[in-house]
């Protein structure tokens, strides 16, 4: 992007149904930053299959005294997968903390993990391994080849929604009946 007047950030990449990367097929992202010499995002919809919450918690060696937390792990995207990065709600922030959007918050130290496990952490979030990111430019030849929808982000559907819906339910936001979208799209 050229200009910061025209940022994705704070707002939903939905991926379109002739996705070629299996890795975002019918996933949903979260863009934190979108400037000029790239993106970075998290995707929202795709719970970890090979780690829970507990288990993470139990090899970074955490003690889980809120068992009432439920926080999901999700595959952010697949760059740096051992990082964890934690999109959130407001409520919580730390010197590390960056406000990514209206309503969000992205944290990626370990303290904010001990903070959730200790019921000391945001009201709403998501732990994501990994993120998405896109060189200079990347991003938006992808947006004006066809790959993404844009969508605004909110927190019930970000936190509240069920993962299964997240990409669905992105797409009616902006009228957009996703499911019907023939994978033919721009090409004549």
């Amino acid at each position: 992007m050229n200009s910061e007047d025209n940022s994705l950030e704070g707002q939903l990449l939905i991926a379109m149904p002739q996705m070629p990367d299996p890795r975002f097929s019918k996933s949903v992202i979260y863009i934190c930053s979108h400037t000029q010499d790239g993106a970075m995002g998290i995707v929202i919809n795709k719970p970890a299959d090979s780690i829970d919450f507990d288990q993470l918690l139990q090899q970074i060696e955490i003690t889980n005294s809120n068992k009432n937390n439920n926080i999901g792990v999700y595959f952010g995207g697949p760059l740096e997968t051992s990082r964890g990065f934690v999109l959130h709600s407001t409520d919580y922030m730390n010197e590390s903390t960056l406000l990514v959007g209206n309503g969000f918050a992205l944290t990626e130290t370990i303290e904010v993990i001990n903070s959730i496990a200790n019921g000391e952490g945001p009201s709403k979030s998501i732990l994501a391994l990994g993120y998405a990111g896109w060189e200079k430019g990347q991003l938006d030849e992808e947006i004006k080849n066809n790959g993404w929808l844009i969508a605004p982000a909110d927190t019930e559907l970000v936190f509240n929604t069920n993962n299964s819906d997240k990409w669905e339910f992105s797409a009616k936001r902006i009228g957009i009946n996703i499911e019907q979208i023939s994978s033919d799209l721009g090409h004549a």
